[in-house]
């Protein structure tokens, strides 16, 4: 459209006709435009006419916000990605392949059909990796979120009650449990450094999913509209794939100051919290979020809620027990050698913590290491307490209790010896 004030003007003088504008986004700010559909709209009602707007935003002004239906039109679904593909491969003699028809999940129709001919070309036939490789591209370019490599269970030391809690879920989506109720998420809350986005990871691993990490911080635009029609378009995005865990890092930074968003950032916090609880009460889409917080204090309090998650955990640091397996963890991964009797010296430290000592020791010798490193539970005392505190009436203890621990491990020693 080179003069959309003109065209709007050739609808007018037309009985029963459709005009349908492409990226007519690009006007609507106009002051002429917007008078134009407003003087229209009563014409074109008379003569059966209509104007249709095709465009990847949704940017109304609040002149013609009531004007306009708007419809949402859904990401391509299992069958249309195997239609496309089919045709794609029928040119080149190709075999069509369902499982790589499934790896394009998420993306649009022409994204898919590049993602396709990039495969032909690269492997000669349609590769899910190919596939799945070039979608991840797609979507980091995109901005919306990031793929990441899920965790494996066995890096996470301790845990214990939070990993059961993660594997009895994914049973809702075994076949013949269909009649089970489809698992939301879980929100975790603790100090920083004791495994919550690394739990998080590993909740991909344990359900053998996709793992998208959702930036919220990220999707806030300069532009009137632009964080909503982000976040409309991430959700859209991730119902799309069908299975995925998404990981919702430090949630608290990006959804803090939602009720006195009106005054601060003109709503936008607001509108996509408001969005975001929405999206997770309505999507019957084969989605887990998983988020973390390190502070509950700068939540809505609608965000805590009974119903919005499966279950809020207390991720607490690790007993004497959990020290010992992340010290056997840390070993593994950097080479070290530290004592798992070490253990009983490190009372308040976190996991992350204790891996910071094992990288010094390779430098510095593990005493010095020890000796250099104030861990948060003294700088940070008043907060830790108080979560603690926050955590006795309202969250799960992800932990699994001392007494619970020794008593674990005396059983599996005693199977063990009977096995041997």
């Amino acid at each position: 459209i080179r003069d959309p004030v003109e065209a709007i003007k050739w609808l007018n003088q037309n009985r029963d006709m459709v005009m349908i504008a492409h990226n007519m986004h690009l006007f609507m700010e106009i002051p002429e435009v917007i008078q134009a559909i407003q003087n229209g709209i009563h014409i074109w009602k008379g003569v059966g006419s209509a104007l249709v707007i095709i465009s990847p935003t949704i940017l109304l002004r609040p002149e013609l916000d009531k004007l306009f239906t708007i419809i949402d039109l859904p990401l391509p679904d299992d069958d249309i990605l195997y239609n496309l593909q089919q045709d794609l491969c029928k040119s080149v003699n190709v075999n069509p392949n369902r499982r790589a028809a499934k790896a394009a999940k998420g993306l649009t129709e022409f994204e898919a059909e590049t993602a396709f001919a990039l495969s032909l070309i690269k492997k000669g036939y349609c590769s899910t990796r190919v596939i799945a490789e070039a979608k991840s591209q797609m979507i980091r370019r995109s901005g919306l979120m990031e793929f990441w490599e899920p965790a494996s269970i066995q890096d996470v030391g301790g845990l214990s009650q939070l990993k059961t809690f993660i594997a009895n879920r994914a049973k809702a989506f075994e076949t013949g449990n269909e009649n089970l109720p489809r698992p939301k998420g879980v929100l975790l809350v603790g100090i920083p450094g004791t495994g919550k986005s690394l739990s998080c990871k590993a909740a991909a691993s344990i359900m053998g999913w996709p793992l998208i990490k959702l930036d919220i911080g990220s999707l806030k635009g300069s532009l009137v509209g632009e964080s909503e029609r982000k976040i409309r378009q991430a959700t859209a995005v991730i119902d799309a794939f069908g299975e995925a865990v998404v990981w919702i890092d430090e949630v608290e930074k990006g959804f803090s100051g939602a009720k006195s968003s009106g005054e601060t950032d003109a709503g936008t916090t607001a509108g996509m919290f408001g969005h975001f609880l929405t999206w997770r009460a309505e999507s019957k889409s084969s989605t887990i979020v998983m988020a973390t917080a390190n502070s509950i204090h700068n939540l809505p309090p609608e965000f805590l809620r009974a119903g919005r998650f499966d279950a809020t955990f207390f991720v607490d640091l690790p007993t004497v027990s959990e020290r010992s397996e992340i010290i056997k963890i840390m070993n593994r991964k950097h080479s070290t050698e530290i004592p798992v009797t070490f253990a009983q010296k490190l009372e308040g430290w976190s996991g992350a913590e204790i891996e910071q000592l094992a990288k010094d020791s390779l430098f510095d010798g593990i005493d010095d290491a020890f000796k250099s490193i104030v861990p948060l539970s003294k700088t940070m005392k008043e907060e830790v307490q108080a979560l603690r505190e926050w955590s006795k009436s309202r969250a799960r203890l992800a932990n699994a209790p001392e007494a619970e621990q020794k008593a674990y491990r005396k059983i599996h020693s005693i199977k063990k010896e009977a096995a041997a």
